[in-house]
């Protein structure tokens, strides 16, 4: 019998409605993406699994026709690690509402400096931490415009910004956007920036896009904000920049490495606003509910062999447009 294989706490909504999604399927719900716990003989009739399958357990699996990710990137299943005519569908347009917010809300931590006054309390000291800086003015440039990057650039306009975006292939120019370049332009745009929003996914392409070089291009004084991929920015060029302060401030959901180790230096600098990647997951409720819907959406797809919601391009790693 064919079994679909739950890697994440599920709420007791899709715990009913998986079911009618998958009609003539046993599901087995999983609590996270230890699979120590299923047997060879229930891993063998395995063929749809939601969540992150590690490689070993993929090997598993030799019936298995579909991994749906709860993560917008695809890092480490785009390189033959799922078996020929395995379908991989990611979780792009879920993620967008929730770390856009979570971005808008460290620039404006960094601007105002409210990561400086938040060490003087924890000091207990009444102090004065010198200018701000506001977005009305600002020149946003926003590397990476797919359903993050488009929703920070959105918010970022209404706010007063003037916003440029850079994409990796030419589509329309999304709202919110006053200017659009492929990224052959990046190091022509970079000096023009007060603030650099990276939503990049971790591809071979994207890691250390954000190099010393281009740090050093950079106007003196500007800010980076990153709710992509760690692996887009040299850690150590940025630290020395951090610094030196070429760059005033960045805002990291993401590091390199990551999780990021105690003792290493970024954790110390003042100009570092670290969260430990919780921009996206579930932690806003709206994002469970977007990821349900995709979820369930897909799954009714998949029975009846439609094309199923941001199905992934094994060669880019991205999202297949449209």
């Amino acid at each position: 019998m064919d079994k679909a294989l739950v890697l994440f706490a599920a709420d007791e909504n899709f715990r009913r409605e998986l079911p009618k999604a998958l009609p003539g399927y046993t599901i087995l719900f999983n609590e996270g993406e230890d699979t120590g716990n299923i047997s060879a003989e229930e891993a063998g009739d395995i063929t749809v699994i939601f969540g992150s399958p590690k490689p070993d357990f993929i090997k598993k699996c030799p019936r298995l026709k579909w991994v749906q990710l709860q993560s917008a990137g695809t890092d480490g299943y785009c390189n033959g690690e799922l078996g020929p005519g395995v379908l991989l569908s990611c979780a792009t347009g879920v993620y967008g509402h929730g770390v856009s917010e979570h971005m808008v809300a460290a620039t404006l931590q960094v601007l105002k400096k409210l990561h400086l006054y938040r060490d003087e309390q924890n000091r207990e000291r009444w102090q004065f931490r010198g200018q701000v800086w506001s977005i009305l003015g600002s020149t946003v440039l926003v590397l990476g415009l797919g359903d993050i990057g488009a929703g920070y650039a959105w918010r970022m306009k209404a706010l007063g910004a003037h916003v440029i975006g850079i994409r990796r292939t030419p589509q329309p120019k999304p709202e919110g956007v006053d200017e659009l370049y492929l990224q052959d332009k990046l190091d022509e745009l970079l000096p023009r920036a007060d603030i650099l929003a990276l939503a990049l996914p971790g591809v071979k392409e994207t890691q250390g896009i954000i190099s010393r070089a281009r740090l050093a291009g950079m106007k003196k004084g500007a800010v980076i904000v990153n709710g992509g991929r760690g692996s887009a920015i040299d850690t150590e060029a940025l630290c020395d920049a951090l610094e030196s302060g070429h760059i005033f401030a960045a805002a990291l959901d993401v590091t390199s490495p990551e999780p990021l180790p105690a003792g290493h230096r970024l954790w110390k600098l003042e100009g570092a606003v670290i969260t430990p990647h919780i921009a996206g997951g579930r932690n806003m409720y709206e994002t469970g509910q977007y990821m349900t819907k995709l979820n369930l959406e897909n799954a009714a797809r998949f029975v009846k062999g439609e094309s199923l919601a941001s199905l992934v391009d094994f060669k880019t790693g991205y999202r297949i447009p449209g």
